[in-house]
């Protein structure tokens, strides 16, 4: 069996609570009509018998021999003028001067009159000849003497039909009250059906659920900033990759300090619909880490996501690396092929000395060119990347040199960081000048990397945030990935004109 939706439930509920509230108010209404009636009734009645008891005429007929004559005609006419139901004209022992029903003057009233008779005018409820009755009773006063006594009342039936009548409206009411409760109850649940996709309260739970621990176990960080700017969702990777409080959640991006370069910030100006489809993903450094935004628009806002790129972008260096040494061995292979093919040709031609001196020459430069280096430089890794961007920047026209005063065994740093240092070092210099020099060392304290170029160099620009390029759009990486590299292995970096020092403790 399908279970109810929770728009449906709460369609339910909200039905009983306007049914019960409309009840509720409806006996309430009919309690207080019910009270007021009577109260109406009493003060009606009582003051129908004051104004009996203070006429001249019924004392001036108390003093006459049969005082029925003149009272009963006086009643009848005062009670169809005031529209009670009876007028009761008695002596002091009860004995009646005055009836709706002419057969019961003369007879004793029915009800209590020693209030009155003490002088007091009271009210109460009695069953007399006529019925249930509200009453009022209070004395014929002449010389500070009790000369009669004037009772007036409204029956209860007749109370009850005014109440009815009542009923019949306030039952209008609360049918009218109950329909439109009824209409907005259906409004609003088309609204949360809609919202909810007809769930129910358990399909929602555990659909809550299911995302709760996707979100947080994602490796991926995931932000979605609100169009006024507030950060309305930070997963637990997002938190850990930015660096974000616990509470960043509800602070606006500017007091947390996101920005990513995404052009958040001219996007808050214009409320969030200036911000980039982040159809092209974007590397970004944060703190020592690297990594891969795109940001999309939506109509909560402007989702983030965020990935930590940082261990493969240093593969990729080291991979670079070697991919140069690879194709700078090609070249070389190329190259000394060629001149193999001359040296070959000579000798067939008989011109055995002339190829003798061109292969020594070729032997002797590339084999000055390795021992230059790998005397210079024992570390292996290191070694394979300067053999390698010499070869390239030979192939580019360039010049690669290793000062004679380099000399490098291991320094136990971590060689990739090396090799992200000095070989984005070496293509900027390349790609920027003609000549390159590269200066390695190692003191009793620390590593020296010093890397020149005859180049123009830098004018006060931070080279090493990421942004800075002098070569274009989409450029501008490898020496914020330098001083990121530096940065983890608790070195400095210094730039003058066009040398770039750089100074690595020894662990």
């Amino acid at each position: 069996m399908r279970r109810w939706s929770l728009a449906g439930q709460m369609l339910v509920l909200q039905l009983l609570v306007v049914a019960v509230t409309a009840a509720g108010g409806a006996v309430l209404a009919l309690l207080q009509a019910h009270e007021l009636l009577q109260e109406e009734a009493g003060a009606t009645a009582t003051a129908v018998a004051v104004s009996v008891a203070a006429s001249p005429d019924v004392l001036e007929a108390l003093g006459e021999p049969d005082p029925s004559v003149r009272l009963q005609p006086y009643a009848q006419r005062a009670r169809a003028a005031t529209g009670v139901d009876f007028i009761t004209i008695m002596k002091t022992d009860g004995t009646r001067y005055t009836h709706p029903n002419e057969a019961e003057i003369g007879r004793r009233f029915l009800g209590h009159i020693e209030p009155a008779l003490r002088g007091r005018t009271f009210t109460e409820t009695y069953t007399g000849t006529l019925g249930a009755s509200k009453r009022a009773v209070t004395p014929v006063m002449a010389g500070g003497q009790v000369r009669a006594l004037v009772s007036a009342g409204i029956t209860i039936d007749r109370i009850s039909a005014r109440l009815r009548d009542q009923l019949a409206w306030g039952g209008l009411i609360v049918a009218l009250a109950l329909g439109l409760g009824a209409a907005g109850t259906w409004l609003v649940t088309a609204r949360l059906r809609r919202q909810t996709h007809g769930l129910g309260p358990v399909e929602l739970g555990r659909i809550h659920e299911h995302h709760d621990a996707v979100l947080h176990t994602v490796r991926e960080g995931l932000l979605l900033v609100g169009r006024d700017g507030t950060l309305t969702l930070c997963n637990d990777a997002a938190r850990l990759l930015l660096g974000l409080p616990s509470d960043a959640e509800g602070r606006h991006v500017r007091e947390l300090g996101l920005n990513l370069g995404l052009g958040m910030e001219a996007g808050l100006e214009a409320g969030m619909d200036a911000v980039p489809a982040g159809d092209e993903e974007r590397v970004h450094l944060v703190g020592d880490r690297v990594l891969a935004v795109n940001s999309a628009a939506s109509r909560l806002g402007t989702v983030v996501t965020v990935r930590d790129h940082t261990e493969l972008q240093a593969l990729t260096g080291q991979l670079d690396a070697e991919r140069g040494f690879a194709e700078s061995l090609r070249s070389a292979a190329h190259e000394a092929a060629n001149r193999l093919h001359t040296v070959i040709t000579l000798v067939e031609l008989g011109r055995t000395e002339q190829a003798v001196a061109l292969g020594t020459a070729e032997l002797r430069a590339a084999q000055e060119l390795t021992d230059r280096v790998v005397g210079a430089v024992r570390e292996p890794v290191l070694a394979a990347l300067l053999l390698g961007k010499s070869a390239e920047a030979a192939e580019r026209g360039a010049e690669l040199v290793i000062t004679r005063d380099s000399e490098l065994d291991d320094p136990g740093l971590d060689a990739r960081e090396l090799v992200t240092i000095v070989g984005n070092l070496i293509d900027n210099a390349i790609d920027a000048a003609g000549r390159v020099e590269v200066h390695l060392s190692a003191g009793e304290r620390e590593v020296l990397i010093r890397v020149s170029d005859d180049g123009p160099g830098l004018t006060g620009t931070d080279a090493f945030e990421k942004g800075w390029t002098t070569k274009g759009d989409g450029r501008g990486l490898g020496l914020a990935l330098v001083g990121q590299a530096v940065r983890r292995l608790g070195g400095t970096i210094g730039v003058e004109g066009s040398t770039f020092t750089v100074r690595l403790p020894k662990p």
